[in-house]
Formats: structure tokens, sequence, C-alpha cells
């Protein structure tokens, strides 16, 4: 039996963290036992389901607490505390940070998830493994769109280009999105393939593959992502693992301890 949302957890329901965990232990339970149910991944995937979802849910208890706590204090400390924010935010910025009337519900770190694959490289910014997706402006076939719209629903290679990525490259890439070159399964089961999706400051003609234009940088600021960065996205839009030069073995190796084959 699996339970999500107020069935596993209840929060106050300050910053909508109620309805937004609900969603987000959706998003985290459906990749996971699809998998199971086509035959890609074993049933101890969805272990980690109630692993990673447990850790959230006490982020969002602790943050809705503090949220109850400011608006209804439970001691006399606590209340000449909220008192005196309350009193400074009228005429100084610094104490309105400190209001606390129900911040706003996001996405957790699952910084200790089982499925991650540890950093062999250096990076800066949050896009660590276990890390939600940050989203950004971008150009799709010279229209406007947005990063996370391109993802889809399944395992995603992020891989960033100066320009037209080498034939090594190119290989490597397309290796990933044919039955053969995917992750390890289980006899039997359907092919589980990994899509390719290359970002570069510029459009480039790669047949068969979508390029994403980071033509304000963004993508490459927030990831930093320099010629040849390569994240694995898992199908709920959490990064399982990035390093700094693409590796189609390490990208497989990736998949695999993602979904727990």
């Amino acid at each position: 039996v699996l339970f999500v949302g107020d069935a596993a957890h209840q929060v106050s329901p300050f910053g909508a963290r109620g309805a937004n965990s609900g969603f987000q232990d959706t998003d985290d339970l459906m990749w996971k036992l699809a998998l199971v149910m086509k035959g890609q991944a074993p049933d101890k995937l969805l272990d980690t389901y109630a692993l990673d979802r447990q850790f959230a849910a006490d982020e969002n208890i602790m943050n809705s607490t503090r949220s109850t706590d400011f608006i209804t204090p439970k001691s006399r400390t606590s209340k000449t505390f909220r008192n005196q924010v309350l009193a400074l935010a009228k005429h100084y910025p610094f104490a309105r940070k400190l209001v606390n009337s129900g911040r706003l519900s996001v996405p957790s770190f699952l910084t200790q998830s089982l499925l991650n694959t540890p950093d062999a490289d250096t990076f800066e910014g949050n896009m660590v493994p276990g890390a939600p997706m940050d989203d950004a402006p971008v150009q799709v076939q010279g229209k406007e769109a947005w990063l996370l719209d391109q993802v889809g629903h399944g395992f995603a290679c992020l891989h960033f280009a100066d320009a037209m990525p080498s034939a090594d490259a190119l290989a490597q890439l397309q290796s990933l999105q044919s039955p053969c070159g995917s992750a390890p399964l289980r006899a039997n089961a359907p092919p589980l393939t990994i899509t390719p999706l290359i970002v570069a400051p510029r459009a480039l003609d790669v047949p068969g593959m979508k390029v994403i234009v980071d033509a304000q940088g963004w993508i490459a600021k927030r990831y930093d992502g320099k010629a040849g960065t390569t994240y694995l996205l898992r199908p709920d839009q959490h990064v399982a693992a990035r390093w700094r030069q693409l590796n189609a073995a390490q990208v497989q190796q990736a998949v695999a301890r993602a979904t727990c084959n």
C-alpha cells in the first residue's frame, strides 16, 4: 500500500505545503511505479519513494510548524519576538525577512537520496545531485520557451556545448536514445532509453536531437554549464548525476543506480 499527500502526512495549511507536497509525492511515486510495473526496475525502487518523501515531509512539517509558531506563539518569549519583528518591519527592511506568515512551498533537495550518483567533479551553484531543476527562459526552433517544458517525462541527458559537438560526443548521445545503449534492465523488460538534450548559446542543426538555445546564458549560469558538462535528469525533474565531460557508460551506470538495477 502506498500513500501520498495528507494520507501519508498532515501539515499546517500555511504556504500551501499540504497540496504542493501531495503533488510532489505523486511526481516522485509515479515514475518509479511505472518502471516497476513495466518490468524496467525491481520492486525495491518503490522503497526509495518512502525514503525520499519522508525527508521532504519532515522539511515541510518543520517549515509549517515555524509559521504556526510565529502566528500563534506558544511562549512569552516567542510572542515578544513576534511582536518586535512586526513592529520593526514597519520601518526596517531587514526585519521584514523575519516575518513568517507561511512561506510558500518549494520542492525539496533530495540530497540524501540513494538514487543519486555522487559528484566526482567540482561544480558551483545549487544544482547538486538530488536538487529540483531550476527553470530558465530558452529558445527552441526559434520560439521562446522554458527549460522544464523541454525535459519530458523520462530520463534526460542535458549536454552543454559551445558549438557543434564532436562526432564522438554525438555518437555517445545517440547511443543513449537507442535500446542497445540504454542502461541495464531486467530480462524481457521493454527498453529504457534516455533523451539527449543539447544546450548551446546559439542554434545548431543536429539531426534527431533537440537543441535548446541558452541565448541569455541563464542555464549555463544556474547549472555551471561549461562546454562538455553533462547532467542526468530524473523523470520527476530532479538532478540524478552530473559530470564535466560526457561519458555514455557513466550515464548508463547512473541510470542503473537511479532505477535500482
